[in-house]
């Protein structure tokens, strides 16, 4: 069984494209494209519209974020033990100088961004629909991963969430999913996820990466 990560909000203590847009980008899109989505608009076609209305050089939004951005404890401990891997909807381009900066070594499954004075270009993996929600999810991104724990926290973890053979979800996934009455270990850090998974683990199973 295989150790996935939710990157924004899991390993984070906050999203970090969401911070990047109140610093840089259009809050006021930002708060009318979330309601929006999965009713009117994809996940990816909001992330899309919200990356664009930042303009700012990619160097100033990239140093705000390594001054700013925390991330949950235990993650060095975590990797350490289980070598899992990072599914983000995010941008690689705004993970791995954060990896970099904890001097952890993990491999990210993620878009990437193409930054321009004219608003930031979101670039998404190329991925075929889900069948249960009919989106290029992290579903899609694991089917082919074997069987998987998986560890997230909002939006873009719903339907994978419900793929997994054991989950540990908080806020808003938590709640939904106690609004579909579905079971899932209730986490505050990565120390509480490295220790519900202690004993009988596969340990340090490199993740290749399907296809």
């Amino acid at each position: 069984m295989r150790l996935v990560l939710d990157w924004d909000g899991t390993v984070t203590e906050r999203d970090t494209l969401h911070m990047a847009i109140e610093r840089f980008g259009d809050l006021e899109v930002f708060r009318e494209l979330e309601v929006r989505i999965g009713r009117e608009l994809s996940l990816n076609e909001v992330i899309g519209i919200e990356m664009a209305t930042i303009s700012a050089p990619f160097d100033e939004v990239l140093a705000w974020l390594l001054d700013t951005v925390t991330l949950r404890p235990g993650l060095a401990e975590l990797v350490t033990a289980y070598d899992p891997l990072i599914v983000s909807a995010g941008f690689r381009e705004l993970i791995e100088p954060v990896l970099e900066r904890e001097g952890v070594a993990v491999t990210v499954v993620a878009n990437r961004l193409e930054p321009g004075p004219e608003g930031w270009r979101a670039v998404f993996l190329e991925r075929e629909a889900c069948d249960e929600c009919g989106e290029p999810c992290k579903r899609v991104a694991l089917a082919d991963a074997g069987s998987f724990a998986y560890v997230g926290d909002g939006i873009s973890d719903r339907c994978v969430s419900l793929a997994a053979d054991r989950l540990f979800a908080r806020d808003g996934l938590a709640r939904w999913l106690d609004e579909r009455a579905a079971a899932y270990e209730p986490y505050d850090d990565l120390h509480d996820v490295r220790r519900a998974l202690e004993g009988g683990w596969p340990r340090n199973v490199p993740f290749r990466t399907p296809g």
